[in-house]
């Protein structure tokens, strides 16, 4: 039935985009049914991975959801970046890392059956990367305080920090997937009734298309969303627009890990905050450079310490390689601390 209902419910992303196409509907109305149209768009980012992961193995398949999955951030960070809102583009990215990391990884534990054994080594590693980027964005974040946080020469210390980021990204990943490549060789075949490869990789192309659809509706209706409900454009970015953007980790690390496949399900929560950190980030910012107004990676104090202190937190779980409800218990009240300190952080 459950099923039955997603399939269904899938309808009202095309419904969402005619209404944001044909009709005068209110912002709020508009950002309540985007909001709805992405769960069963993240529900089904997550089947079609589940079904891609039975020909790639996990390592893989969790790169190529963390992949699809996080198209909508990258999205929405450049339509804000082309609006000239810094701080909602630095709000997103940096939250989407946090959520991922506490939040999604969390909720997956939790999901997920206790005890289960993960790949301590695979996300130990990407989790280093997540500490890396959080140092490189040191530099830039702390003459963001010397001064206007956007101004030309922040700017100029953050493409630097972008092309290393971006470099140590695709050398460490290349070599991650080779060791799943290899390692895949003694898999078992594919279960019976699972898609083929590329019926699932168009599955997850044309999903994560429509979810960036669906994506940039929902933020051009936030601003008025926040102002109906009394809250800052950085606290809708950091919080709201990052688990929005995220719905699709959210959905398919519920959904896989639900099924026991813990492996896979923790390689999507982690791989995402690796690849938000030090791949969309820089990408963004590089690609930030054909606006008007280019972005400066000037993170906020708060931002730095809470991706730091996340990173900090997973790997303590992650050590023993074995999955935790209690500790994903932690980790889901962890993230609830850090939105109440953005809460009281109030501006820069």
């Amino acid at each position: 039935m459950a099923r039955k209902l997603l399939w269904g419910s899938l309808a009202l992303a095309p419904l969402t985009i005619l209404v944001d196409k044909l009709t005068g509907a209110g912002d709020v109305a508009l950002f309540i049914l985007a909001a709805l149209s992405l769960i069963p768009l993240a529900w089904l980012i997550g089947e079609s991975t589940e079904h891609a992961a039975e020909h790639t193995g996990p390592g893989i398949g969790g790169f190529l959801n963390a992949s699809f999955g996080n198209a909508p951030e990258l999205i929405v960070a450049l339509f804000a970046v082309g609006a000239n809102l810094p701080d909602v583009v630095r709000g997103s990215l940096s939250g989407s890392v946090i959520s991922n990391l506490l939040l999604v990884y969390g909720v997956t534990q939790i999901a997920g059956p206790d005890g289960a054994r993960i790949d301590r080594r695979s996300l130990l590693l990407q989790i280093g990367l997540v500490g890396v980027a959080v140092v490189a964005f040191v530099l830039p974040a702390a003459l963001g305080y010397t001064g206007p946080p956007d101004r030309h020469t922040v700017v100029v210390a953050s493409v630097p920090v972008a092309i290393v980021l971006l470099l140590l990204y695709l050398g460490v990943v290349g070599w991650n997937l080779r060791r799943h490549r290899e390692s895949a060789r003694e898999r078992e075949e594919p279960a019976e009734g699972t898609w083929s490869l590329a019926t699932a990789l168009a599955a997850l192309a044309v999903t994560t298309a429509v979810t960036a659809w669906v994506s940039e509706i929902l933020v051009h209706s936030l601003a008025a969303f926040g102002e109906a409900v009394g809250l800052s454009q950085f606290f809708i970015a950091v919080v709201i627009v990052a688990i929005v953007g995220n719905a699709a980790e959210h959905g398919g690390a519920i959904v896989i890990a639900h099924s026991g496949k813990m492996p896979l399900a923790t390689e999507i929560a982690i791989s995402s905050a690796a690849q938000v950190a030090l791949l969309v980030v820089p990408v963004v910012t590089l690609l930030s450079l054909l606006f008007t107004h280019p972005l400066a990676l000037a993170f906020r104090w708060t931002e730095l310490f809470a991706m730091g202190g996340a990173a900090i937190v997973v790997a303590v779980t992650v050590w023993d390689g074995t999955s935790r409800k209690k500790e994903g218990m932690l980790l889901v009240a962890a993230y609830v601390a850090a939105v109440v300190g953005f809460l009281l952080g109030g501006p820069r």
